[in-house]
């Protein structure tokens, strides 16, 4: 089958001809129909997160029909459509006991630690794997499987409450999720920054307050906004040390920022003025749960997560292609959400 690879770092992906997994028996072998691009790869690429072992196939964001399943599988067959939870987890392990699966001690990420989507066929745990509705096409149902996952296991993390205020950094494909899915949550009021105006169109057309960070300060902007109280929660989904200090800077008294983005820069905040004045909370966002999917298939097939305007691109299973897109969003280009269909 054919599979595009990451063989070394720095140096673009490849396509490959390799085997054709088989599952194990509590695994199902999944037929690729969609495998979203997320700015994670690019970093992979980059070696600023570290993938092992190489060569790897990326590709984290899959959703597709079920192939074969293993001779312990009893919840699927083939021919269903199935979207996948990127984490391969042991399932026994105190983490896995406590719903905590992201720090399972034999865990493993696809595209990252085991092969991933960027390929015709993946092997996945069928505990994994979660039935993917007929009403969500597959572009759609991958890109769920990362940008809304962990968009909503951040806004989780922050203790989001109904009639509370969110200020979003980063208006990519996880903050274009965060926006409809805090609104879903009954956010108040959202506030979207970034720097891209076709990224900002597209948020206000979701029902957040734009905030063009190009123009001026946000934090200066929101609480302007906000008659100078700030935000209760803050996501940072982009991993830069500034848009860090701006989430944090931006809380209102008793805020909590959740950082998500992925970086390898320290954050340096005023301890006194930011936190412990204002009982403020820094989090860290590390991926997300199963247990979180259902609700995000549930809102999209509900139509309250939208992905119309997200997608912007699809492309084919090609190598040039597929750098070209990682090249775009290493520039912080104006794509929201490029898919691959095999």
């Amino acid at each position: 089958m054919k599979a595009v690879r990451l063989v070394a770092t720095n140096r673009p992906l490849e396509l490959h001809e390799v085997p054709r997994p088989q599952p194990g028996p509590d695994e199902v072998l999944i037929r690729v129909q969609a495998a979203g691009i997320c700015h994670s790869d690019a970093h992979y690429r980059a070696g600023k997160s570290r993938v092992h072992p190489l060569p790897l196939t990326l590709g984290h964001e899959v959703a597709g029909v079920i192939e074969e399943i293993g001779r312990a599988v009893n919840n699927f067959r083939p021919g269903d459509r199935v979207c996948v939870h990127y984490l391969a987890t042991c399932g026994a392990c105190e983490w896995c006991a406590r719903e905590n699966e992201q720090f399972c001690v034999t865990g493993a990420m696809i595209g990252k630690h085991r092969d991933g989507g960027f390929a015709e066929f993946m092997a996945m745990p069928a505990r994994s794997v979660f039935e993917l509705p007929d009403e969500i096409p597959f572009e759609h149902g991958a890109i769920m499987m990362c940008s809304s996952a962990t968009s909503l296991h951040a806004l989780n993390k922050a203790r989001l409450k109904s009639g509370e205020t969110v200020a979003v950094f980063g208006v990519g494909g996880l903050g274009i999720s965060a926006i409809q899915i805090a609104k879903a949550l009954g956010a108040r009021e959202i506030f979207a920054v970034d720097i891209q105006p076709r990224k900002l169109e597209l948020a206000k057309q979701l029902g957040a307050v734009p905030v063009n960070a190009r123009l001026a300060d946000p934090v200066e902007m929101i609480r302007e906004h906000t008659r100078g109280r700030g935000v209760d929660v803050a996501l940072e989904l982009i991993g830069l040390p500034l848009t860090m200090q701006q989430a944090v800077r931006s809380l209102a008294i008793q805020g909590r920022a959740a950082l998500a983005g992925i970086t390898e820069k320290n954050l340096e905040v005023s301890t006194y003025h930011e936190l412990i004045n204002r009982e403020a909370e820094v989090i860290g966002v590390s991926d997300h749960l199963a247990n979180e999917i259902p609700l995000l298939i549930d809102l999209a097939r509900t139509g309250k997560l939208n992905f119309t305007n997200v997608v912007t691109r699809s492309i084919p299973l090609d190598a040039p292609a597929i750098n070209e897109t990682l090249d775009r969003l290493e520039q912080f280009g104006e794509d929201v959400r490029v898919v691959i269909k095999p």
